[in-house]
């Protein structure tokens, strides 16, 4: 068909078809070189949309949940650093005991000493297990119980259980009575040194505890790590290839405008044939 005809320019309108595709590529290029995302909404990649958003909600749960774990560690740390105290304590006590049971070489008034001493301790074991707190939560009187969220899902193996026992007097095994005499100061030795082997018991099983939540926040970390990377396979733009494809764009674009400049003028040629 000859493309001199007057009503029906095909060439310019092909043109202008080339340039409006060109224009469409080029402000898609422009989006995504101002954006950094090949996947600005679930218009431009459905599928990918669709998919980014699930890692995006997996790695936002996995960030709440290392904060679920690392708070975690610092309830443990707090309770670990109280029951040290109580078992450096409970040491003290059984020296105390150790020496009063030696009646044969003790006087009445360093039996009372130690009598008092023992008290005091005894008063500051009390202390801490009645103050030892994360927050308003008390962690040693026995009542503590709960479940950490250390992972993305409501499923058990992303949920930390966590108990510790009470370290009151009475949890212990132990009064503040004195220790005055042979037979007091004798029975107090196992006494005492039961509460020890309770609390040093108790101490490792939160230290446990804590080794877990720290290997919780590193797999957690890692796998968040990957995630971030899977979804930026999705979703982000290789800057450098854009750029090339936008500059591309660029010079089809003006060549198509000086093209489409040409393709309207050819109409004007019929005039030749009236001359």
């Amino acid at each position: 068909m000859s493309s001199l005809v007057v009503d029906t320019n095909l060439t310019a309108l092909d043109t202008l078809n080339q340039l409006d595709k060109t224009s469409t590529a080029e402000s898609k290029a422009i989006g995504e070189l101002s954006t950094g995302l090949a996947v600005q909404s679930a218009a431009t990649g459905p599928a990918q949309y669709v998919i980014s958003q699930s890692l995006e909600s997996q790695s936002d749960g996995d960030t709440t949940a290392i904060a679920n774990a690392q708070d975690g560690v610092s309830l443990i740390q707090t309770a670990s650093g109280a029951l040290s105290e109580i078992s450096s304590i409970l040491q003290t006590m059984d020296q105390l005991a150790t020496s009063s049971a030696n009646g044969a070489t003790q006087t009445t008034t360093a039996l009372a000493a130690n009598t008092a001493e023992f008290k005091d301790l005894a008063e500051t074991i009390t202390q801490i297990a009645t103050t030892t707190s994360f927050g308003k939560t008390k962690l040693l009187t026995g009542s503590f119980s709960g479940t950490l969220q250390v992972g993305a899902y409501n499923t058990a193996s992303e949920q930390v259980h966590l108990a510790i026992s009470g370290m009151k007097l009475s949890d212990l095994g132990l009064t503040a009575s004195n220790v005055g005499s042979s037979a007091t100061a004798a029975s107090a030795i196992a006494l005492v040194q039961s509460a020890i082997s309770y609390v040093d018991e108790n101490a490792s099983k939160v230290g446990a505890a804590q080794d877990e939540l720290d290997s919780v926040v590193a797999t957690l970390t890692v796998a968040q790590q990957n995630i971030a990377a899977a979804n930026s396979q999705l979703v982000d733009v290789t800057m450098a290839a854009e750029m090339t494809t936008y500059t591309t764009d660029q010079i089809l674009e003006q060549t198509g405008v000086a093209m489409l400049a040409q393709a309207q003028q050819a109409p004007s040629l019929v005039l030749k044939l009236l001359s």
